[in-house]
């Protein structure tokens, strides 16, 4: 009940006081005075936990499940302000709480900091565990990802056998940790890339995951989707992409404004434990959310509710109706014109949302936004891993702002930008002025910033009357 008392009064006042959504503070001081307040709570819901992970895309996936299993009639307890620590796990359980002490909710929908699943699997007793992707990002924070793979590998290890997993085949790291259960296992992918992308077999500059975890070899690819992920297959030892239980096929882009496949679920696969599910099914999407990487997120729901049993029409409707998450394809008006918040955070990200704004616009305004606080990472070296040379000769006007807009500028300056079209300006109100004033007219405004930035970007917009919170979205 003390748990419960402090932990609402924390959420109001800090909303009150507008110093936060309530999300993470409240889960806190709840912890700090009832330290097995998770696994107490996450027990009581009858259909269960789910805990999505991943180095990109938890919030985007945690979100489109959750409008999945509300379709399906489900009450749904979900971090959704992506408050994705224990605490937020916690803030989010105990606002369904009532005073009795009883959840009001049938399945949890968790997503997870990557460092943090260890520790969520043994507090949730999670149903069913989704693993994204791992790519390299927060290295003073993280560490090499192979150091976040390991401490995945032993977590899976420990998970009940009655539990699922549903991994992504296409990155050859994350299949690679999935095999750590021994309980059923269910992959993801895709068939093939857009027409509207130009095929590759070799992973770019920067990519991750390039040799083989069994015999160290390079792999070989017959197709590259994004960064290290795509059909893979070891020349020496024979290790391979398993095939997807759950896969896109058909996939066509639409630059910012979405993008329409298939999913195929249930035949075709080659994961080694089938999914107690439903049955087999095909459902044509169309989805609000821009980018391949999107693709790949609702690729990723559409399979953790098919374990779940959820009904195909239940699917594709939380799939059609699922608007992007705050700051990541977010959509605002800013003086009668049109400006896209696309969230990019390492090199991996950044290469596609450079790719989906300029299949959108040949000629774009953007305004990249670039810190170096905690959330970021304070090394900002990832940016020379960017494909910025994608911009060289395209770009109408690139204006820079942030705590690291100097640095930024200068890699916009190696890569071929020329000078007169990039405009550094330290006080972001004054660069989205400028970036406004740059803007053509009929043309949309795109934002890339960081985690922080994107936040500090969201409070101005708030406070202008043009978002809500990022907690109330």
């Amino acid at each position: 009940m003390a748990a419960f008392l402090a932990a609402r009064a924390a959420a109001a006042g800090s909303r009150a006081l507008r110093v936060g959504g309530g999300t993470t503070l409240p889960g806190r001081l709840a912890l700090a005075l009832a330290p097995d307040l998770v696994p107490t709570l996450a027990r009581q819901l009858r259909r269960g936990v789910v805990l999505i992970s991943g180095t990109n895309g938890k919030t985007t996936t945690a979100r489109l499940l959750g409008e999945i299993a509300q379709a399906a009639g489900l009450r749904v307890v979900h971090n959704r302000a992506g408050a994705n620590l224990l605490s937020g796990i916690a803030a989010a359980l105990l606002a369904h709480t009532t005073a009795r002490g009883r959840v009001r909710g049938d399945l949890g929908v968790f997503e997870v900091d990557e460092a943090t699943l260890p520790a969520a699997l043994a507090a949730t007793g999670p149903r069913l565990v989704v693993l994204l992707n791992l790519f390299r990002d927060q290295l003073d924070r993280y560490g090499e990802i192979d150091l976040l793979a390991d401490r995945w590998r032993r977590a899976l290890g420990r998970l009940p056998h009655e539990a699922a997993v549903v991994y992504n085949a296409d990155d050859p790291l994350v299949a690679e940790v999935a095999r750590a259960h021994a309980g059923r296992r269910v992959a993801f992918g895709l068939d093939a890339v857009p027409d509207a992308l130009p095929p590759r077999q070799a992973p770019e500059h920067a990519a991750d995951s390039r040799y083989c975890y069994a015999c160290g070899r390079p792999y070989v690819y017959t197709l590259v989707t994004l960064g290290h992920m795509g059909h893979y297959a070891c020349p020496q030892c024979g290790t391979a992409r398993p095939g997807a239980d759950v896969r896109a096929v058909d996939v066509r882009l639409e630059g910012v404004d979405g993008a329409a496949f298939v999913v195929h679920a249930g035949s075709g696969g080659g994961s080694e434990h089938a999914p107690t599910a439903p049955g087999s099914a095909r459902l044509a999407v169309r989805t609000q959310l821009p980018g391949l990487y999107n693709v790949y997120d609702a690729t990723a729901a559409a399979a953790a509710a098919w374990v779940l049993g959820v009904d195909a029409s239940a699917i594709a409707r939380g799939l059609d109706e699922t608007a992007p998450a705050f700051g990541r394809g977010e959509r605002v008006v800013l003086e009668g014109r049109e400006a896209v918040m696309l969230l990019a955070k390492n090199p991996a990200g950044f290469n596609e949302v450079l790719r989906t704004v300029l299949l959108a616009d040949g000629n774009p305004v953007v305004l990249v936004a670039i810190n170096d606080l905690l959330a970021d990472g304070r090394d900002v070296s990832w940016l020379w891993d960017v494909d910025f040379e994608l911009l060289a000769d395209r770009v109408h006007a690139a204006i820079v702002t942030g705590l690291r807009g100097a640095e930024m500028a200068l890699r916009l300056k190696y890569a071929g930008v020329p000078s007169e079209r990039i405009t550094l300006v330290h006080d972001s109100a004054l660069a989205l002025a400028a970036a406004l004033q740059r803007l053509p007219d009929g043309r949309r405004l795109y934002i890339l910033p960081t985690y922080t930035a994107m936040l500090q970007l969201r409070a101005l917009l708030a406070r202008q009357g043009v978002v809500r919170g990022f907690w109330a979205q």
